[in-house]
């Protein structure tokens, strides 16, 4: 196989088993990154790391050249709509790069009625910025990732922050790399939108339960009602909380959409099980 497709957000905790499962299935991956020397140090001599930024257009035309497709996997932490602005960019590179292919990351809440939360906002529109450039695309709303977990520990508690009444299904990084790796490989694959779920189905509060028993059995699940922690956000000056807090009351609020059936179809639906997954780290 000779493609080359191109990752940006390769370094994440999600774009980095992208790069790796194309380049096991036999990719030539080229990584995006803004500190290209820790990138290298990461990945190794297998990849092809290249300097750029999402907001710099002439980086991204020199990172494209050449490739097949470009995965985009972008988070825009406190600015939202960095992931809107950099995905279109991407995308208008690509469009002129002649690149055959655009996967991109989104959400599976990701909706029109769902647009009043900035986040969910900015997705939509990075959507919406991959369909109007012309490049065929597979886009990926995936549901909550299992490797989400962790950072809810803290010490000796885990936290699970509102009511959070709604089921999940909870899907590995893996699986979810493996079924990227797979639509570039499948024609029927270009111009979807896929819902990625998990095999099980469990709240929040029941899938860190299940994680900290084997992972961390001395750990303490606690429920902190919202408004609690906003109290001990803005007293104890708690910034990543004033960050992730938001995000919080949007989850209680709105559900997992779409269907998987056609994902799972034509990519191979996720197996791997939250216990599975959860061994792992033993």
């Amino acid at each position: 196989m000779s493609e080359t497709i191109l990752v940006v957000g390769g370094t994440g905790m999600l774009g980095e088993p992208v790069a790796r499962r194309l380049q096991a299935d036999g990719y030539r991956v080229r990584v995006l990154t803004r500190t290209p020397a820790k990138a290298r140090a990461r990945f190794g001599p297998g990849f092809d790391v290249v300097a750029g930024d999402v907001e710099d257009l002439p980086s991204l035309a020199a990172a494209l050249r050449g490739c097949d497709g470009v995965h985009v996997n972008l988070a825009g932490g406190p600015d939202p709509d960095l992931e809107h602005r950099g995905t279109a960019n991407v995308a208008q590179a690509a469009a002129r790069a002649g690149v055959g292919r655009i996967t991109y990351l989104s959400g599976a809440s990701v909706f029109e009625e769902n647009c009043w939360y900035p986040g969910t906002r900015a997705k939509f529109q990075a959507e919406a910025a991959i369909r109007q450039s012309g490049v065929p695309y597979s886009i990926f709303n995936a549901t909550w990732f299992m490797e989400s977990l962790p950072k809810l520990v803290r010490g000796n508690r885990a936290f699970v922050f509102g009511r959070q009444p709604h089921p999940i299904h909870w899907v590995a990084a893996d699986d979810y790399a493996r079924m990227v790796s797979r639509a570039y490989a499948t024609p029927e694959a270009a111009n979807k939108r896929f819902f990625i779920y998990g095999p099980e189905a469990y709240t929040m509060r029941e899938a860190l339960t299940r994680y900290c028993a084997i992972v961390h059995p001395n750990v303490t699940v606690t429920s902190m009602p919202l408004w609690l922690a906003w109290i001990i956000a803005r007293l104890g000056g708690r910034a990543e909380l004033k960050v992730v807090l938001p995000f919080f009351r949007y989850c209680e609020q709105v559900r997992e959409g779409g269907d998987p059936s056609e994902a799972n179809t034509l990519l191979g639906a996720p197996t791997t099980t939250l216990e599975e997954w959860s061994r792992r780290y033993v």
